[in-house]
């Protein structure tokens, strides 16, 4: 009986991560660039039950000794194994403005070990000085002309922060930027830097599309890298890779599993209930 009650806690408990992550998707259905999460759900191992008590003499021996009879495999439960980014290409959205950039991927290398393509991510700093990741596009500029992806500095291929004070620029389709109103030959800003995960298992998501590496270790530089081709384009944003219909049908289906656990787990509590109060007293 306590073996149902684990099974049943560990499907309440999977399926109320998986309803967290739908959540969060849900949430993000409208965020530029951002990918959408995916649960991976495992069960445990299977355990083989046999009866030890079988009256008859054991069809192996055949000494009259008791012997087993096998019953089958029982399963113990799921439980929810990780939770990761699917780096699908998004679809386009024209926004008209300025300072909005779309990383479009045209040829991305699959990875050996895993056959699933690699990423390529805009770099970013966080206030901590820390070098983060996104495919948020839908850039702004600060007061002091800083350029920001949902508050954090767009970097360049020097690796600082890049600067514009201008508001009359142009973003090239290798993410060079220039401003307009000086002459040609002087025109150059920056250069908007994407880097190349190979592994994205390696990624991990601190925020709503924003990643850092495993090991706080730099992404290598996706620019002059001979198996990368990306175009960069102005006034565009990536729209997020989230199924708004899929992912309502799979939170309705989670709940629905929720509550079927937990009508399973009010069950066993009322035979446990009874097995107590009532036939403990025989």
């Amino acid at each position: 009986m306590l073996r149902g009650l684990y099974t049943a806690t560990a499907g309440m408990v999977t399926q109320q991560r998986r309803t967290e992550m739908l959540t969060n998707n849900m949430a993000n259905s409208t965020t530029p660039g951002y990918k959408a999460d995916q649960a991976s759900v495992r069960a445990f191992p299977e355990m083989l039950l046999q009866r030890m008590d079988n009256k008859s003499p054991s069809a192996k021996n055949g000494m009259g000794y008791y012997g087993s009879t096998t019953i089958g495999p029982i399963n113990t439960g799921a439980y929810l194994q990780e939770i990761s980014s699917q780096f699908a290409q998004g679809s386009l959205k024209e926004t008209g403005l300025l300072s909005d950039v779309a990383l479009i991927e045209e040829a991305v290398p699959l990875n050996p070990e895993t056959n699933v393509k690699g990423a390529l991510l805009f770099a970013v700093g966080n206030a901590e000085g820390q070098e983060r990741y996104t495919r948020n596009g839908h850039f702004t500029l600060a007061d002091n002309g800083t350029l920001l992806s949902d508050g954090n500095a767009v970097l360049s291929t020097t690796g600082e922060p890049i600067s514009i004070q201008t508001s009359n620029y142009q973003i090239a389709a290798d993410g060079s930027i220039y401003n307009l109103d000086l002459p040609p030959g002087e025109q150059f800003i920056a250069q908007i830097d994407v880097r190349f995960e190979e592994d994205v298992r390696n990624l991990i998501k601190e925020g709503n599309g924003i990643y850092r590496t495993a090991n706080e270790a730099p992404l290598p530089t996706a620019l002059n890298d001979e198996n990368l081709r990306y175009t960069l384009r102005q006034n565009y944003v990536e729209n997020s890779t989230v199924d708004v219909g899929r992912t309502y049908t799979d939170m309705m289906t989670a709940y629905r599993s929720f509550e079927a656990n937990q009508k399973v787990l009010q069950a066993y509590d009322k035979s446990m209930d009874k097995a107590v109060n009532e036939i403990g007293r025989l």
